[in-house]
This record gives C-alpha cells, sequence and structure tokens, in this order.
C-alpha cells in the first residue's frame, strides 16, 4: 500500500493508471475506522481493480461549535486497516494540502441540503460537496462508495455526480449496526456510561416504525407521533428530528407510498447521533 499526502503527485499516479485501463474504486473516509467503513472498502474493492481510499477530517463542515479538534483520529490503526482491507493507495492529506492559502473556491448544493440536517448545520453540505468534488478530481475514480448511513449525504453527493457530470458510479453500501442495533459511527466512542444504552432508542424507533408501515400504516404523521413517544420515554434523550420523507426527493411525505427515508438526529447527552431506514411501501 502506498500513502500519499500530496494531492498532485497522487493526482498523477493515479492519471498513469487510468491511461492504462484501471478500473479505480474509492472510499472517501474521516477515519477512525470501524467495520461499518471496512464494509465499503469491501464493496469497492470488488467492483475496482484499484483501490483509493482517503482519511481527511474536513475542516470546512464542521461548524463554529462542532467537535473538529476532538474528532476521534488514529492514524497508525486506520493505515492497518486499510492495507489488510487490499487498499492500493491510501490518501492521507494535511488541511493545508487541501485547502491552501488563499483558497475561495466552494461548490455548493441548494434543494436536497437545505433540510434534515442541513437545517440544522449550515454551511455542513457546502464544506461536504467541496470536498468531494476536489476528492473525485484529485482520485478520478470510476466507483466511489459511500455508506447509507448519511442518507442526506449519500442524495447530496448523487445529485453533484449528476448536476457536475462527474464520470463517478455512486454505490451505496448499507448500514452496519453492532450486534444490538446501534449503527456504527466514529462518534458512539463518544457515549459514555448509560448513554450508550439510551442510544439504541434510535434503531428501536425506526424499527417501530418499519413494523407500523409494514401493518398498514399509511399516515406519515401517526408513524412520526409514535417514533416521538418512544423517545419521550429515554431520559437523556433530546430529538433534533424525526422525519419521514420521499428518499429521492427529500421531500416532506403525509402518504407513506413509494421509497420512504425515516430519519432521526438526536442529542444522547453531549452526543449527536443520526440513522435512518429505508421502507419500500
Amino acid at each position: 500500500m502506498k500513502i500519499f499526502d500530496s494531492p498532485q503527485k497522487l493526482q498523477k499516479e493515479l492519471f498513469g493508471l487510468k491511461c492504462d485501463g484501471k478500473k479505480i474504486g474509492f472510499v472517501p473516509t474521516m477515519g477512525y475506522l470501524h467495520d461499518g467503513h471496512l464494509s465499503l472498502l469491501r464493496i469497492a474493492r470488488d467492483k475496482s481493480d484499484v483501490l483509493v481510499a482517503s482519511i481527511f477530517v474536513n475542516p470546512t463542515q464542521f461548524g463554529p461549535n462542532e467537535d473538529l479538534d476532538s474528532y476521534p483520529r488514529d492514524f497508525k490503526s486506520d493505515e492497518m486497516l486499510c492495507e489488510k482491507a487490499g487498499v492500493d493507495y491510501l490518501f492521507y492529506p494535511t488541511n493545508e494540502a487541501m485547502y491552501p492559502d488563499g483558497y475561495s473556491t466552494y461548490v455548493d448544493e441548494h434543494v436536497l441540503s437545505q433540510v434534515l440536517c442541513g437545517r440544522k448545520r449550515p454551511g455542513h453540505f457546502r464544506g461536504v460537496v467541496t470536498v468531494v468534488a476536489k476528492l473525485f478530481n484529485i482520485v478520478m475514480p470510476d466507483v466511489a462508495v459511500f455508506g447509507q448511513k448519511d442518507a442526506q449525504q449519500v442524495r447530496v453527493v448523487q445529485q453533484l455526480v449528476r448536476d457536475l457530470n462527474f464520470p463517478v458510479e455512486v454505490i451505496v453500501g448499507p448500514i452496519v449496526r453492532e450486534v444490538d442495533g446501534l449503527a456504527m459511527s466514529s462518534r458512539n466512542t463518544y457515549l459514555k456510561g448509560d448513554d450508550r444504552n439510551r442510544a439504541l432508542v434510535l434503531n428501536q424507533s425506526l424499527l417501530l416504525a418499519k413494523s407500523m408501515i409494514e401493518s398498514g400504516e399509511s399516515n406519515a404523521l401517526n408513524v412520526k407521533k409514535a417514533m416521538l413517544n418512544k423517545f419521550k420515554h429515554v431520559s437523556g434523550i433530546s430529538v433534533d428530528y424525526v422525519e419521514i420523507r420521499n428518499y429521492d426527493t427529500l421531500d416532506e411525505i403525509e402518504l407513506l407510498d413509494g421509497i420512504i427515508l425515516i430519519a432521526v438526529a438526536v442529542m444522547v447527552g453531549d452526543v449527536r447521533l443520526i440513522d435512518n431506514i429505508i421502507v419500500w411501501n
């Protein structure tokens, strides 16, 4: 496995491989890798001749009061896991390499990014879309794999690829969960004491919604009320949002029909967690 910190040197290396007809697979991450990330690497490995992973805690997608400085990092462990997963090229740039002095160009998406997490985190998706566009230009992947856990991010990236004509196939990997149902996340390491058990209510609320829909419930408001009631009975939980939306457009829906995204975001103590489930009805 080769490790690059220079965008220009990695781009030159990968351009040569593309000229040789190699198919490039790519998994962008912010590091502190877990089994969820490794599942995405396995998908990309199967779809490509050359596998590239990036580890970059992107500062432009963090707000002023968010956890940029404390975000968990362990490059040595990440390096070992990437090598075991069959990564050929690991991109580990500095902030200065990605955003040099005088940097002033950003990419924005103005519809899908305005709801759900985007409503409460202004500027977040501008940072996401900008860094993904930069990474796509550097890596030039044929296939890029993103996790369904960040469902809104997936849809925004899909829109970026469509609108700006990136020649990239976006593949969505399923959510990987702990044995008890908690969606794997680097931020789970923040959970202390009883907060770890309290966090299980996220998946429990989603399974409740899925069960209601499969039992014939067609009114989104009824499902939402039941989910909120479940959160209400768990101490130490502050609900940011419980949303039921059309998966493709992220529009709110009243009638549960088609491909439905049910998404939740809560504060468990002082840790913000998100989760979601997709239901076909």
